[in-house]
């Protein structure tokens, strides 16, 4: 299996840089969703409350992908 620069294989990294990202951008929209509502646009604050119910969601595919992974060698740096 193919492994990155950080001793990582790269599906393991992949969906662990998804993860944070996703659960960085949920976190920011928190405030987005404010910001409209404090403009009084209700519609848009919505909008941002989907977007972060879709990235909480992907953040979450991806926990249950690394599970299955830990029975595996992957979860863990490889020797180099």
């Amino acid at each position: 299996m193919a492994t990155g620069e950080t001793g990582f294989d790269d599906v393991t990294f992949d969906l662990i840089s998804v993860q944070y990202h996703s659960l960085k951008a949920g976190h920011d929209y928190g405030q987005y969703v404010r910001d409209a509502r404090n403009a009084g646009k209700e519609e848009i604050a919505k909008f941002f409350e989907q977007v972060m119910a879709q990235d909480s969601e992907r953040a979450h595919q991806c926990h249950e992908f690394l599970q299955e992974l830990g029975g595996t060698d992957n979860t863990a740096p490889q020797g180099g």
